[in-house]
């Protein structure tokens, strides 16, 4: 990404908080075939990271564990959080130049390949954080037997971050006056309404203190 200091996303919880928001990830991997690239959910292994360490847990579909080489190298996760167009009709007239707002990490590290018991955790682990919401909650202990025999079609990974670059831009480089237009914009019903958009603007636009 693009090197442009008042948008560096530096703070590992703000990262995590990324993740945590927004689990679909892409995962790069660059083999001896050539660039890989696969998407899956990938989710935070709060019990394994300490201090400023992150550490992902997932799977992937068998057979992409041998087309990723995983374990053999270093791979890329890129986690996407809110983005979208920023239009200069919420400039001030000699402003003429649009953008694009975007929350972005690029996470690096080797994937750890899980035990077939490790593995039927993390998956139980990955419904019950997105069933959590649902009114009936689904869970792999309904039908464990079988829940097991379809896990077998997975490999899961743990990945632990050696480094990332990740971006806020939010349009930081704006006044205050300006910021408040984008954000009005987008939480208007227009062609780029984006009101997530609108809501990672108006925190990383508060003081630290009022921030959630």
């Amino acid at each position: 990404m693009r090197h442009t200091p008042h948008f560096l996303m530096t703070d590992v919880d703000e990262v995590r908080r990324l993740i945590d928001g927004n689990p679909w990830a892409t995962i790069v991997s660059h083999t001896d075939a050539g660039l890989v690239a696969s998407h899956y959910p990938v989710l935070l292994d709060t019990e394994q990271d300490t201090g400023d360490e992150i550490v992902l847990v997932s799977h992937v579909g068998r057979p992409d564990e041998v087309a990723h080489e995983l374990g053999r190298h270093e791979v890329l996760v890129v986690f996407q959080g809110p983005h979208g167009y920023v239009s200069p009709a919420w400039y001030p007239p000699e402003q003429f130049v649009p953008t694009w707002n975007h929350v972005t990490a690029h996470c690096w590290g080797t994937p750890e390949i899980l035990s077939d018991e490790e593995n039927f955790r993390v998956l139980g682990d990955l419904v019950d954080h997105f069933e959590r919401v649902m009114p009936s909650p689904a869970s792999l202990r309904v039908d464990e037997e079988t829940a097991r025999r379809t896990a077998k079609g997975t490999v899961g990974i743990r990945i632990r971050i050696t480094r990332f670059d990740a971006r806020a831009k939010l349009s930081q480089n704006k006044a205050p006056e300006v910021v408040e237009r984008i954000i009005a914009g987008l939480r208007e019903d227009g062609p780029y309404a984006s009101p997530a958009l609108a809501d990672e603007m108006e925190r990383v636009h508060a003081p630290a203190a009022d921030r959630p």
